[in-house]
């Protein structure tokens, strides 16, 4: 398989804020998401007041609920908007790439430093959602679906063009998928290694896993 740098995925990481400001959403709107995101981290989502939020947001309780209807909204609003830029990431990073191969790498570049850089985000999205209602914990489920549906589809394609060697593509996309999101469960700012090396490192694991040509 080779350094990834063949898969010429370096030169162009895809960048993306941790919880996008679209749709409408006023600073302030987001500023109280991300300081949910950092007490949600802290504390987890059952100990974390709306007073918790509010202070690191550099507002009144009451102030919470002129944006949100309450803390579980909260929460739903960080899950969704990171799903939906996750989502978007990958399909860029396909949308950017000549082949399988360059768009794998490319996938897993770009996952693994987005959990990385935005790792307390990433932490709400992939290990709290489960504290959603059942209709919100739909939506991201159905955003899942679609990110999932994105990396088998370059897996199926690899097989179809003999790039890759996948007997089993829906659990090799788990597989892969779980070496990257993992990251933003140990990941620490000082570490050794930086986003971007660790991105690498996981494109290059990735590659074997799929027995890359």
């Amino acid at each position: 398989m080779g350094d990834v740098r063949q898969h010429g995925v370096l030169a162009h990481p895809y960048d993306v804020a941790a919880i996008p400001l679209t749709d409408g959403v006023t600073e302030t709107a987001l500023r109280l998401m991300e300081a949910a995101a950092d007490a949600f981290a802290d504390k987890g989502f059952h100990a974390t007041t709306t007073r918790d939020i509010a202070g690191r947001a550099g507002l009144s309780p009451a102030g919470v609920y002129v944006h949100f209807a309450s803390k579980e909204d909260l929460l739903f609003s960080i899950c969704e908007r990171g799903h939906a830029a996750a989502r978007d990431m990958l399909v860029a990073s396909v949308a950017s790439s000549q082949n399988p191969s360059d768009a794998l790498a490319a996938i897993l570049v770009n996952f693994s430093r987005w959990h990385a850089e935005a790792y307390r985000v990433g932490r709400i999205v992939q290990y709290e959602f489960g504290h959603l209602t059942p209709a919100h914990r739909e939506i991201v489920m159905d955003l899942r679906r679609q990110i999932d549906a994105v990396v088998r589809s370059v897996l199926a394609d690899g097989v179809a063009r003999g790039e890759f060697r996948v007997e089993d593509v829906p659990h090799t996309a788990l597989a892969l998928m779980s070496l990257c999101i993992d990251v933003a469960r140990w990941y620490q700012p000082g570490i050794k290694r930086t986003p971007q090396e660790i991105g690498e490192t996981n494109a290059e694991l990735g590659l074997r896993l799929v027995g890359a040509r």
